[in-house]
């Protein structure tokens, strides 16, 4: 089962995820983050790096993604790859996955691409206020990609805004579930944990 869970940056995707997680046994379940296949930048400046528009489908690898996808529906382990943020590169080294009965992609783009969308047995849109979003943003940005206020709100502005209103507000429309007030909807994520239980049953 290949469930697709987007939303925009900030908007509660993980915490959905590990919600799911938490109400399955967690050992048939498998998490795919869209992040890890942004494309390796190492031949840019760093300075250049920094600029780089990571809200952009351009930015990332999805023919890395959905033919992953294809291998573990096929029952084979995949090499998953590491991205840093703090760098903007890939590592040398892979993350070995093993297929498992639910495979979750996530991240803020997953909806908006068919050959993700039509690899996906249920398609989650994770909804929250702007405002909100933009203060997870902040938060995260600072403790977990080393960035300062103020570069995080010229990247809100520049790039993260509009590529949220070009691509990833109109992928909702693909849903077969929106979840709102993001992470906090504890009645959204019992319907569709008990939903995966029954299919896995």
């Amino acid at each position: 089962m290949i469930i697709g869970i987007a939303g925009g940056t900030g908007s509660g995707k993980t915490t959905v995820v590990k919600k799911i997680m938490g109400r399955l046994d967690a050992t048939q379940v498998t998490v795919i983050p869209q992040d890890n296949y942004y494309k390796d930048n190492s031949e840019l400046p760093m300075e250049e790096r920094h600029q780089l528009n990571f809200d952009h489908p351009d930015s990332l690898e999805f023919s890395l993604l959905a033919g992953h996808i294809d291998r573990l529906r096929s029952d084979q382990s995949i090499e998953m790859p590491i991205y840093s943020y703090l760098t903007c590169t890939r590592a040398e080294e892979t993350v070995p996955i093993k297929p498992q009965k639910v495979i979750i992609v996530e991240g803020i783009l997953v909806l908006s691409q068919p050959e993700l969308r039509d690899r996906m047995d249920l398609k989650i849109y994770v909804d929250c206020d702007d405002d909100d979003r933009l203060i997870r943003c902040i938060h995260r940005d600072i403790l977990e990609r080393g960035r300062d206020v103020k570069s995080v709100l010229e990247r809100y502005e520049r790039t993260v805004k509009p590529m949220h209103i070009q691509f990833v507000e109109p992928s909702k429309r693909y849903a077969d579930v929106i979840i709102t007030q993001g992470g906090n909807n504890e009645a959204a994520v019992d319907m569709i944990s008990a939903a995966i239980g029954m299919k896995l049953a």
